[in-house]
């Protein structure tokens, strides 16, 4: 039968998604060997974070991590996920040379998590999270602990070519958490929108460094597309699922890649969506391809059967509502709180949730800031924080929270600033002064002895803008009919007959008073 790109009349793109979550837990999944996904250990040379366990030498057995264990359900119940009364270990069975035992610990029938459901966020144009919109619900159908494989290595560590394949075992046995959603995604956009979503939302539990370039998190869509022909019938591609994407830019244009090669080739196999018909790919970065890797097994191929050694988990109520009252606000609500509370932008809101320190710093500062009302606070905070501190961060090639500024001296600079006692130049000043651990002294003293508090004369202040306005008769008039951007030329004015003394904004206020704006 031939076919045709003629033939089909529309294309519908259809995903779902798998991930995989290192936990950072110290130790591994079912031994005491150290964990490379813990910060402790993660330049650890190669195949040092070993045991017996890890190496499956002779009378080794598993023991379970209960502290994995718990991080997985604070993810599923994140996720609006229902905790499983009952959950089982099953044994995957597969040979790689990155598997000593040549089978996974896994689950495959009971898992630990499951039956959720997340509303994703929709994006305006600047690919910002529309708090007040939605760009759908994606349900998750489970979300289940396993063990990570160690690493095979095709090239040498420097990028050359060998003969032979290197074998790294430090990851292997790291506690995995895979998180598999409903096939509901309908774009690439709302799938990398759930994906930042999820990476954020695991970082501020604490349970994955989330550096995505070290595999922390990686991303396994799969993607198929249903066709509508031009004689009314729906065609379905097979599914292809294209592994270990570890960047959203990667996650992307796998997808878009294969919403653009699918249909081309479907009319050159005709080959429909069934039973063995999946296929797994990887993604070649360099050329914005994916490549055949291998068919995709089906379930029974793995051979799967409970694991003998380690007992059922049966989290009770208690325990399930122990961890449910400890989540913290999720990074979505924080988004949508910061816009709606301290009247930030969006730009502003994302910048302060993408690092769970970051957002610890900023609302510690919030709570540093005396007599100063806690919804102008927010936004003092976030201008020395997305201002002074930003671009001391770009200098240095470092994270806000590297600088070495706590919330406290934070907190002081802004209300010496929104007192009027220093000027936006000095409460730049101070911020730098104070990273690295400051001077040893409080900030208002620092202040004093770098001559930055503005000592207020208001008699002085008065005459200054009265002056001002003598003098400046058509900007004066200006103001006075409405034009208020007028006063700048103003604020000016008076600031050089204060030479310095004075603050601007205190300036403004008083010049608007006395033109009648104010």
């Amino acid at each position: 039968m031939s076919r045709s790109l003629e033939d089909i009349r529309s294309v519908r793109l259809i995903v779902g998604l798998e991930i995989h979550v290192e936990l950072a837990t110290r130790s591994k999944m079912f031994s005491r060997a150290p964990s490379p996904a813990c910060a402790e250990h993660e330049h650890a040379e190669p195949n040092t974070l070993t045991d017996a366990t890890v190496l499956a030498l002779p009378g080794s057995l598993p023991v379970m991590n209960r502290g994995a264990v718990e991080m997985a359900m604070r993810v599923g119940l994140a996720l609006g996920c229902r905790v499983a009364g009952v959950a089982k270990w099953d044994r995957k069975n597969y040979f790689y040379p990155d598997m000593p035992k040549a089978y996974q610990i896994s689950q495959y029938d009971l898992p630990l998590c499951f039956d959720g459901a997340v509303d994703v966020p929709g994006v305006d144009e600047q690919g910002l999270p529309d708090p007040d919109g939605s760009c759908g619900r994606i349900g998750i159908i489970r979300a289940h602990l396993e063990e990570d494989a160690g690493k095979l290595l095709h090239e040498s560590p420097g990028g050359g070519a060998i003969d032979h394949s290197i074998v790294d075992l430090n990851r292997a046995g790291t506690p995995l958490l895979e998180i598999v959603t409903q096939p509901d995604f309908v774009s690439a956009d709302q799938v990398v929108a759930f994906a930042r979503q999820l990476r954020q939302t695991c970082r501020a539990l604490g349970v994955t460094l989330g550096v995505m370039q070290k595999g922390h998190m990686r991303f396994e869509p799969n993607i198929n597309v249903a066709l509508v022909l031009t004689d009314g019938r729906e065609v379905r591609t097979p599914v292809v699922e294209v592994k270990n994407l570890n960047s959203f830019r990667s996650l992307r244009g796998a997808i878009e890649h294969e919403l653009r090669e699918q249909p081309g080739r479907w009319v050159a196999d005709g080959l429909e969506m069934g039973p063995g018909r999946k296929t797994t790919r990887g993604w070649d970065d360099q050329r914005q391809v994916t490549y055949v890797q291998r068919q995709k097994e089906d379930a029974d191929d793995y051979r799967y059967f409970p694991d003998p050694d380690l007992p059922i988990v049966a989290p009770d109520e208690a325990w399930v509502e122990r961890l449910r009252g400890g989540l913290p606000e999720l990074p979505q609500a924080k988004y949508a709180r910061f816009i709606r509370e301290f009247d930030l932008s969006r730009k502003e809101a994302a910048a302060l949730i993408e690092e769970p320190e970051l957002t610890g710093l900023y609302e510690s500062s919030i709570a540093c800031m005396p007599g100063v009302e806690r919804s102008r606070a927010g936004r003092v905070a976030a201008n020395l924080l997305l201002q002074a501190g930003l671009k001391r961060a770009n200098e240095r090639q470092v994270s806000m929270t590297e600088l070495g500024i706590g919330a406290e001296a934070i907190g002081a600079i802004g209300a010496l600033r929104e007192a009027g006692r220093i000027s936006a130049a000095g409460a730049d000043e101070l911020f730098g002064a104070f990273c690295d651990g400051g001077p040893g002294r409080s900030v208002e003293e620092e202040a004093a002895s770098r001559g930055l508090l503005i000592v207020r004369d208001d008699a002085a202040l008065e005459r200054w803008c009265g002056e001002v306005i003598a003098g400046n008769a058509k900007a004066a008039e200006d103001v006075r009919a409405g034009k208020v951007q007028a006063v700048g030329r103003l604020v000016g004015e008076v600031m050089k007959k204060a030479g310095g003394s004075a603050d601007a904004k205190t300036v403004r206020e008083a010049l608007l008073r006395m033109l009648g704006q104010g």
